[in-house]
């Protein structure tokens, strides 16, 4: 029952990661069909990224309160119907309001699955395994959305990719209503309105204002987290307990840094191989996937492994690797071919796949089963807000894919960014998480 339980919140993950990297692999296309430049190619990745990440703690504390089995089903339906509006629309405005409704619909499902897969294995080393499996599946759909979505766009246009969620969707929501237990609201919890009121803006704005350089959005974003952090301190029932956002605090900026460079480096690298190399869309997802096969194949044996030693060993490994990848981007120039960017992949994709399963149990290990829904909601929001800033910073610096020359010389210094971040990502993992008690190795020393 258990399995069964965690491959159907699995495919609430697999959907919404599907959604990352066929995206990514469409935007020539919806750019062509739709007259949207990059600024708006940009915005089609970051309408959903940016109220993904606003909504998430929203997500995870309704999910506390009012069970997840309801609010993931929710989601469900919210992220299918924004999709079949994504295949309808007729102007980059509508493509982009629409996935921000995707986005609403993750952000019901992403802490939901999450929390139900830790409330069903409350063993340390169980959980483990079952997160490994859960971050396997999440690879996996970050790999097959290039293939996928240049095959489909190659054959039938950039709007079936987005048509391809519906009956998933149906499918994953049948499953959830069958197999996952109803669960009861829980007595003596209520949703945190202030909360809510002030951290949507806070991180809303937070994000648009390093996206489109507002001022006048960061002060608003400055004001929103002020308020924020004086209505979660004083509420008896806050939606971010900040014991437990204290507790997080480290592997939370490493999820942070870690979406930042791969969900940055998946835009970048993709309108290199498009529109520097002229790849085709097909072509270009054949050759990210020494990318995303190692993230795939290595996040179900980075489940075990965190289970035996502990993230922390798995996590500065990932790291190491990942930033030399990134900084292999410094040695591409004009006239590099393809095996020239090979190390950046294969580094990328190996950090990653130790990575990802590591960092997200060091978020969620140690808190209690009735925050599971907060815990994860926290760390997924670090993730998204990273990969949403990841997405316009390394963006910007690279430029427009029609200059050439200019968007190389961009390249050096996104890897060069992604690449610093993470060796600082690796400092704050020897110093914010520890190796777990009960771990063996850990009681050795």
């Amino acid at each position: 029952m258990r399995s069964a339980v965690l491959l159907t919140m699995c495919a609430g993950m697999f959907l919404v990661q599907l959604d990352v990297t066929v995206v990514n692999v469409a935007l020539p296309a919806i750019g062509a069909g739709l007259h949207a430049g990059l600024a708006a190619q940009q915005w089609v990745v970051d309408g959903y990224s940016v109220v993904l990440a606003a909504l998430l703690l929203t997500g995870g504390a309704l999910g506390d309160v009012f069970g997840h089995r309801r609010i993931v089903l929710a989601g469900f339906a919210v992220f299918g119907t924004a999709s079949a509006a994504c295949g309808l629309a007729g102007a980059a405005p509508w493509l982009v309001a629409s996935r921000a409704g995707q986005g609403l619909g993750a952000a019901l499902l992403l802490p939901g699955t999450l929390a139900v897969i830790t409330n069903a294995y409350p063993d340390r080393a169980e959980r483990a395994r079952a997160l490994g499996i859960w971050a396997g599946v999440s690879a996996l759909a970050l790999s097959a959305g290039p293939v996928l979505g240049g095959a489909v766009v190659s054959a039938a246009g950039w709007r079936p990719v987005f048509w391809l969620n519906v009956p998933v969707v149906l499918a994953a929501a049948l499953a959830t209503r069958r197999l996952v237990p109803r669960g009861e609201r829980v007595s003596g919890r209520r949703v945190d309105v202030a909360g809510v009121a002030t951290a949507v803006p806070a991180l809303g704005a937070g994000v648009y204002a390093v996206i489109a350089g507002s001022a006048v959005a960061a002060v608003a974003a400055v004001v929103a987290l002020v308020a924020f952090l004086v209505v979660e301190r004083r509420s008896p029932d806050p939606m971010l307990p900040l014991d437990v956002a204290r507790r997080t605090l480290g592997p939370n900026f490493v999820s942070a840094a870690m979406n930042f460079v791969g969900i940055g480096a998946i835009l970048v690298l993709t309108l290199y191989l498009q529109g520097v190399r002229h790849a085709s869309p097909l072509t270009a997802g054949l050759e990210v996937l020494p990318l995303f096969g190692p993230l795939s194949l290595l996040a179900p044996v980075a489940g075990r492994l965190t289970g035996r030693f502990g993230p922390r060993p798995l996590m500065v490994a990932g790291l190491a690797l990942g930033a030399l990848g990134m900084l292999n981007l410094l040695l591409l120039d004009g006239g590099s071919g393809y095996l020239a960017l090979l190390p950046t992949l294969l580094g990328l994709g190996i950090g990653m796949g130790l990575l990802t399963t590591a960092v997200v149990t060091a978020a969620v290990t140690g808190i209690p089963a009735g925050r599971a829904g907060v815990a994860s909601g926290i760390n997924n929001t670090a993730r998204q807000a990273g990969g949403a800033l990841g997405v316009a910073v390394l963006g910007a610096v690279v430029g427009e894919p029609s200059h050439a020359s200019a968007f190389v010389a961009g390249l050096h210094g996104a890897g060069l960014i992604a690449g610093a971040l993470w060796l600082v990502a690796i400092g704050v993992t020897l110093a914010g998480v520890r190796a777990p008690r009960d771990n063996p190795v850990a009681r050795a020393r």
